[in-house]
């Protein structure tokens, strides 16, 4: 990464920075990675240097405004359709699916289509929109990410793709890809270290109170188990899982509770869920070891026995392995995190001071 050094460039030039928020349904997606180039902006003037970001929040559509559902409308001044010059950097913020307002966005995918290298340097998305990108056919054979909720549908929909929902972003060429709306903000930030060097980004991630990297991976926030309405099979399982959690659970167990032979049970469970038996039952023993790290201050040996893991030493190998973080950095991440450290103040963070304004 570029380090800048006070003075040592005076460029008027700025990087053209296009944010199409493709919905309203999730501001931070576009307003989040807006605030960190334009905060970005407020520390290169500090340090003298012109060149900055030229920030525009457009819609995908010639309709200008952008319908939220947080009580109030945005009025882009410009749709990205009518953009024809070179754009630095463009960020597709989630992505529109609905099939009544498929042909209203038909403009915005042939447009988008035609951006690349040569008229783009940096083509990325926040969250659904490497849907987005994929529809326009500017991720084939890329490796991508998007939120952690999303990425079977994303790989179903689109083979040629090499989806990892771990990290918070990707970056494959000129293509950038980003997991859930707050990801978006860890991208920008990566965006601005990589254009300004890491101590402009430093101050960007303090201003805004935020990691420059955050530790961990999507897969800590994600949940192992399928949804309630995916399988009743499953669900039923679940339940019955949770009451029995301290004892052994093999499948002869659990298929003779289902009425069903081993075999049976084990082809028509892995045939609705995706999943064997006794992987599914780890993964609720998971999931109530990650509420009661969240919720309770048991020990770690006592939620190890509690889920039924036999012992410490096994409970932290299954979250090295499903969550990529042990049961100790898991509680200190997701706990009540005021309580836990005890503040009962705010304290000001804000590090500016500066008369200007942009």
């Amino acid at each position: 990464m570029k380090e800048v050094v006070p003075g040592s460039r005076k460029r008027s030039e700025r990087k053209k920075i296009v944010i199409v928020a493709m919905t309203g349904r999730m501001l931070m997606d576009f307003v989040g990675p807006a605030d960190v180039f334009t905060t970005a902006n407020i520390f290169l003037r500090h340090l003298d240097i012109s060149e900055g970001y030229d920030v525009q929040i457009a819609s995908p559509t010639a309709e200008k405004k952008v319908t939220t559902g947080a009580g109030a409308d945005i009025l882009c001044q410009i749709s990205a359709i009518n953009i024809r010059s070179r754009i630095d950097t463009l960020i597709i913020s989630n992505y529109e699916s609905h099939e009544s307002s498929a042909e209203l966005f038909d403009p915005f995918y042939s447009w988008l289509s035609g951006r690349n290298e040569k008229n783009t340097r940096r083509i990325a998305s926040v969250c659904a929109g490497a849907f987005a990108l994929a529809k326009a056919g500017l991720i084939n054979n890329r490796k991508v990410t998007t939120h952690w909720g999303l990425n079977e549908k994303l790989q179903k929909s689109y083979p040629q793709l090499s989806v990892d929902t771990n990290p918070f972003f990707v970056k494959d060429g000129h293509i950038y890809t980003s997991g859930g709306v707050s990801s978006g903000i860890d991208l920008a930030l990566a965006m601005v270290e990589e254009d300004f060097g890491k101590e402009v980004a430093i101050q960007v991630a303090r201003e805004l109170v935020v990691y420059l990297y955050r530790p961990g991976y999507q897969s800590q926030f994600a949940s192992l188990l399928p949804s309630p309405e995916s399988s009743g099979l499953s669900q039923k399982l679940r339940i019955w899982v949770m009451a029995h959690m301290q004892e052994t659970l093999d499948v002869r167990r659990i298929a003779e509770h289902m009425n069903m032979s081993p075999r049976n049970f084990t082809r028509v469970f892995h045939k609705q869920t995706g999943s064997s038996p006794a992987k599914f039952v780890e993964k609720v023993r998971v999931e109530q070891a990650r509420k009661l790290l969240e919720d309770t201050d048991n020990s770690l040996e006592n939620i190890a026995e509690m889920c039924g893991f036999g012992g410490l030493s096994s409970l932290r190998r299954t979250f090295l392995r499903l969550l990529m973080t042990t049961p100790s950095d898991y509680r200190r991440v997701f706990r009540k995190a005021l309580r836990d450290a005890g503040l009962g103040e705010h304290y000001p963070l804000n590090i500016i001071h500066h008369s200007e304004t942009d």
